[in-house]
């Protein structure tokens, strides 16, 4: 049996990669106030699809808005999530998905007790790896200014979801 060495960055000599749980692909933290986030997935182009895990302390999520080039894929690994995309409103708890298609309006937040963490798919990937490398730098959800939203491809449109602190 043939078994791969791999190297600091989880890359075996096959092309295969490995990345431990709760870990960042690149090994930063990117805090994001309410959460943090790791890069999973990082494709070499704007083309290919980017994956972040993003891990709840508390109750929130970001800002209505909508990719105009992007589809925004979901899966809750653990907690409970509110998602609205466009006029519907959907409960996720673990292991259920949804898809925000692009064009449309979307909102999502953590909205149960204790940790909560969600996988995030961006297809294809556009400027949100250079989105989250901004905003994640304020320790802050990303502030609600329409024209950092459209340097990254999106569009602002209202707050984020209410929701109730514990």
């Amino acid at each position: 049996m043939n078994v791969e060495v791999q190297s600091e960055l989880g890359a075996s000599e096959n092309g295969a990669r490995w990345l431990p749980a709760g870990e960042d692909l690149f090994g930063d933290h990117r805090g994001l106030g309410v959460s943090h986030i790791d890069f999973k997935l990082v494709p070499p182009d704007e083309e290919g699809v980017f994956v972040i895990e993003n891990v709840f302390h508390a109750k929130g999520g970001p800002a209505r808005h909508l990719h105009h080039e992007q589809d925004e894929w979901f899966m809750v690994l653990e907690g409970e999530f509110l998602i609205e995309v466009g006029q519907e409103s959907r409960r996720l708890g673990p292991g259920d998905s949804l898809l925000a298609p692009r064009r449309v309006p979307h909102v999502w937040a953590h909205i149960g007790d204790g940790r909560g963490r969600i996988l995030i798919a961006f297809l294809p990937a556009g400027r949100m790896e250079a989105f989250f490398r901004q905003v994640t730098g304020a320790n802050a959800m990303p502030p609600q200014d329409p024209a950092l939203w459209a340097d990254h491809g999106m569009q602002l449109l209202g707050p984020p979801l209410p929701v109730e602190q514990s």
